[in-house]
């Protein structure tokens, strides 16, 4: 990776941060609702693995808006998921935005990007224990 020009970050791994007042709470939401289990953890901050990307929850004083989805999650059969999740307890948002509106906590949303190849995506939206929105998405074709 070089360092210098427009590019210096075009290499770089992603890694998503999620603020928690309770740590401990959101180790048992991630869990018990998730099915996820840290990778690895220091003292306030675990480390969870999916799919190859790393995302950390860790303590914190300061909170999310909640106001928009700070993490996605890709999966290839959005309603097998959904179910999965409501089963163990996830309550989805209804989400009435334009273009779009959620119905039996899935929305169809036109359009995607090119690079994808897909026509558009379905997906669906929860909160964490800590409030933090996170959405759950599945191209379309």
């Amino acid at each position: 990776m070089t360092t210098q020009g427009s590019d210096v970050l075009a290499g770089a791994r992603v890694a998503t941060r999620l603020p928690a007042g309770d740590l401990e709470r959101a180790r048992r939401f991630y869990a018990e609702k998730l099915g996820l289990r840290p990778v690895d953890e220091r003292p306030g901050g675990l480390l969870y693995r999916c799919g190859g990307t790393d995302f950390v929850v860790f303590r914190s004083t300061g909170v999310s808006s909640g106001t928009f989805t700070q993490m996605g999650f890709e999966v290839d059969d959005l309603e097998a998921v959904v179910a999965e999740l409501k089963r163990r307890g996830v309550e989805f948002e209804d989400v009435d935005a334009p273009g779009f509106h959620t119905r039996d906590g899935i929305a169809e949303i036109e359009g995607n990007y090119p690079g994808k190849g897909a026509r558009g995506e379905r997906a669906a939206w929860f909160r964490d224990s800590e409030g933090n929105l996170l959405g759950i998405g599945q191209p379309t074709y």
